[in-house]
């Protein structure tokens, strides 16, 4: 037989065998009514599961699944971090992510002893801080100067440092307001401070640089204040070369600053830098600061601007390394980034009005929300204890529930005392103190209201 013959005859047989197997599978099947037509079509949408089937393939969404929505599978949730806290910056609104991240992930916190900051401006003394058993932690959240040779002896080198800052000429509006400047500037009285003082803020130096003596240090509220919780001293404020070197060194060292003016966008990176969930970065949208004062919707003059960025111009150097870092970092995110921002305001605001109405109708129960799945985030529930957690305004409530319970009144006579405590002791020719417990040892009473000395002998 020639070899044509056999590739012919192997054709036929294979066809022919092929035809055989399909008619006896065919036999198998059920009967099914010779009216019923089924097309291509049909086939195509009989395949597809039931409303009920999809429910319960959402609820046991797997690994696997998360890949398909559209969150990656091998990114791993940062659960090392240090918030460094600035002053004045949005930081209180800010910490809550951090809190409850903390609480939900039973994360080591180094937090401080009492109330308040954890320290200033040098690291917590070791009774200023609460420590574990094996002295290693897994986030810090409070005021706190940045200091990274301190940082490195108790973080791993995994750990991931952010913070957030803010326009400077925004910010000197609310410092001055919130410090009380205007009365040790002695530019009130004089109409608007900012614009009093933004003549010629050389003029107002002796007054704005202001000396502590228990820490022998000088700080200014004006100047470079941002940079000055960032690391940097006040007393170099005139060394801007070598300021840059060190702001373009933080820049290596934070995975992100967050810019207060583009904070839903600095929320959404840091969701995708730290492989967090949408729900650990939800903000309260009703949590404005609604502190009034004269100035502040004060629009500068374009001379009043030039003064302050020849006046604390490193803070400009930060911000402009941050906010072109947090813009880089965001071109690298791919074309989706804005639609997820889109997507998070849309959830936020929903979420902050159901809290809302949680909060106003307290005892009543209320159905959790639920946040559906999408391409950034997998299903969760909104219930009553998340709106506890995510509209608290003050720091210490959460502080308490990542304490595990109240502070004691010991506990609260160790609190570092901030500087605007310090700078009312100043203002009437008094010491300064590192903690409450120094105060009131030298007869310093009623801090966080009117002051009170107690004259009585020790």
């Amino acid at each position: 037989m020639t070899l044509k013959k056999l590739l012919t005859y192997g054709l036929a047989t294979g066809v022919f065998t092929t035809l055989l197997l399909f008619t006896v599978h065919q036999s198998n099947l059920p009967h099914v009514a010779s009216s019923r037509v089924v097309n291509e079509k049909q086939v195509f949408q009989a395949n597809l599961p039931t409303k009920n089937t999809l429910r319960h393939e959402e609820q046991s969404r797997t690994t696997s699944k998360k890949d398909e929505e559209g969150v990656s599978s091998s990114c791993v949730p940062q659960k090392k971090f240090v918030f460094i806290k600035t002053h004045k910056t949005g930081t209180t609104t800010t910490i809550n992510i951090f809190q409850r991240y903390a609480i939900y992930n039973k994360l080591k916190v180094l937090m401080p002893v009492g109330q308040g900051p954890l320290s200033w401006p040098f690291p917590p003394k070791e009774n200023e801080y609460v420590h574990t058993p094996d002295e290693k932690y897994d986030a810090l959240m409070h005021h706190f100067v940045y200091n990274k040779t301190w940082l490195r002896t108790k973080f791993p080198p995994e750990t991931k440092y952010i913070s957030i800052i803010r326009e400077p000429f925004s910010h000197l509006k609310c410092q001055i307001s919130y410090y009380h400047l205007a009365k040790i500037l002695r530019v009130n009285g004089h109409g608007n401070a900012v614009k009093v003082f933004l003549q010629d803020p050389w003029q107002h130096r002796n007054r704005s640089e202001t000396f502590f003596p228990h820490v022998n240090i000088t700080w200014d509220g004006t100047r470079n204040p941002m940079t000055f919780d960032m690391g940097w001293p006040a007393e170099r404020a005139d060394e801007e070369e070598e300021a840059r070197k060190y702001i373009s060194q933080l820049d290596t060292e934070f995975t992100l600053v967050m810019i207060l003016e583009y904070l839903d966008e600095s929320v959404v990176l840091l969701r995708r830098l730290m492989c967090w969930e949408l729900r650990d970065v939800l903000l309260y949208s009703k949590s404005k600061n609604t502190r009034p004062y004269s100035y502040k919707t004060y629009v500068a003059t374009p001379e009043e601007l030039e003064n302050h960025r020849r006046w604390s111009a490193i803070d400009y150097m930060l911000y402009n390394t941050f906010n072109n870092s947090l813009w880089r970092k965001i071109n690298a995110q791919g074309p989706d980034f804005y639609d997820e921002v889109n997507y998070y305001r849309r959830i936020k605001n929903e979420v902050s009005e159901f809290c809302t109405r949680t909060k106003e109708r307290d005892g009543i129960k209320e159905q959790p929300m639920v946040v559906a799945p999408s391409k950034w985030n997998t299903e969760f529930k909104v219930d009553k204890t998340y709106c506890s957690y995510i509209t608290k305004t003050r720091t210490i409530s959460l502080d308490r529930l990542m304490k595990g319970r109240k502070y004691t009144k010991q506990e609260m006579s160790y609190a570092v005392i901030d500087q605007i405590i310090n700078y009312r002791l100043l203002s009437r020719g008094l010491p300064t103190f590192n903690s409450r417990h120094d105060a009131h040892a030298a007869g310093i009473q009623k801090l966080r209201t009117r002051l009170f000395v107690d004259k009585r002998p020790k």
